[in-house]
């Protein structure tokens, strides 16, 4: 991931957008379980971090790059 791309992904007031996913019921009631033993607030941020490593992981394979855990031992 390029640095500039990976700067505007770690910034905290980022424009959101409401979607609408059908997850099956014991995924969500588990999400719901783990997420404050993982020190979330609730289980939609647990999911947008699971979302938010898989997407850089799928990133960095497919377009090589900086990789968040180099930008963080930069700073």
């Amino acid at each position: 991931m390029k640095m500039d791309k990976l700067k505007q992904r770690l910034t905290e007031n980022r424009p959101m957008v409401s979607i609408s996913i059908r997850m099956p019921e014991d995924v969500v009631d588990e999400l719901k379980r783990i997420a404050p033993l993982l020190g979330f607030t609730g289980y939609q941020s647990l999911m947008r971090t699971y979302i938010g490593q898989g997407l850089r992981a799928d990133l960095e394979r497919l377009e090589g790059g900086v990789q968040v855990s180099d930008f963080e031992k930069n700073q």
